[in-house]
């Protein structure tokens, strides 16, 4: 199983710290956000919250270390021509011998939308977009020239040199939850990234994250291998990225079940479905090993990436490699 981490809201220096600590300690990839706002659930926002470009910042990154995969999760199509997010990711990948890893989203966070004067179409459209994108990103990174003729993006004999160091190109994380999203990612990535659905909301709402169960999870994995299939691609081409949001190592069992028991009621669900919550990792470092191994073989999960506290403090960074995942 692979292990990540999502870095964002500190200052550059501290963003290599972080990452050179993660590649000592053996973490598979370091990944981004791509925000002008950081928004947590119904549009709440702190505005001196720091919002970096995070390609810039990868490429920091890239040069701060040596060895771990570096990526977003995920960049928002609405955000960039194809042609220019091809280039910089291309860019990226050879900047760090190839250790590039693509992640691309529809955009779903409306507020920096609205404030920035940026369009934000409906989901539906936005999704057409992304398909139409993905489609010249990976032409521009294979083929000679790239001719295209679509409803958002034109191309005529459009060139890119060099190409990405890796072949036939980078691996690609798409990220979200709707099922139009899962359609794309069933189509064209290495990875599906699953998270609450915001796209059609506009923002994070409590009531699709009280949904966002283990069975909700299973079922969604289900869609996208089935749907892969229908494609012709093999189901387990897909691997699954778990993306944990909250991460709390308890000292006992107890604190294990009455941190449970107190979350419970705010998201709706009971201690047992908050333990085997999506979103969250809570327990001490054994029950935490468990639950991590059910969820590889439960939902076929790969890679795991964390966020949040656990993801911003070198020690915690450090408590969580040696005291559960070195032991996954």
């Amino acid at each position: 199983m692979e292990f990540g981490i999502q870095l964002g809201n500190m200052e550059p220096a501290q963003y290599r710290a972080n990452a050179q600590a993660a590649e000592a300690l053996g973490y598979d990839l370091i990944v981004f956000p791509d925000h002008l706002v950081n928004e947590g659930p119904e549009r709440q926002y702190d505005p001196k919250s720091l919002a970096y470009d995070h390609i810039v910042m990868a490429a920091a990154v890239i040069e701060a270390t040596k060895k771990i995969r570096v990526g977003h999760l995920v960049l928002c199509n609405l955000f960039r021509h194809p042609a220019i997010t091809a280039q910089s990711l291309m860019t990226l990948d050879r900047l760090s011998g190839g250790r590039l890893v693509a992640g691309l989203g529809t955009g779903w966070t409306e507020t920096e939308f609205k404030m920035s004067g940026i369009a934000f179409p409906p989901i539906t459209e936005r999704l057409r977009m992304l398909d139409e994108a993905m489609t010249c990103i990976l032409s521009l990174w294979t083929n000679e020239r790239t001719t295209f003729d679509g409803e958002f993006y034109k191309f005529k004999d459009a060139i890119m040199w060099p190409k990405p160091i890796q072949q036939p190109h980078p691996p690609i994380i798409l990220g979200g939850g709707g099922k139009g999203l899962l359609r794309l990612a069933a189509k064209y990535a290495d990875y599906i990234n699953i998270i609450p659905d915001a796209g059609k909301r506009g923002h994070i709402s409590m009531e699709v994250v009280k949904r966002t169960t283990d069975d909700s999870l299973r079922e969604k994995v289900r869609f996208v291998r089935d749907e892969a299939k229908r494609l012709g691609r093999k189901p387990d081409a897909i691997r699954v990225s778990n993306f944990i949001f909250s991460t709390i190592i308890s000292d006992s069992r107890e604190a294990t079940r009455k941190t449970a028991e107190m979350m419970a009621p705010m998201f709706g669900q009971t201690a047992d479905g908050i333990l085997a919550s999506p979103m969250m990792l809570i327990g001490t470092p054994e029950e935490c090993i468990v639950e991590l191994k059910r969820r590889a073989k439960d939902w076929g999960t790969s890679q795991i990436i964390f966020t949040g506290e656990v993801a911003q403090d070198e020690k915690l960074i450090r408590k969580l490699r040696e005291k559960v995942l070195a032991h996954v």
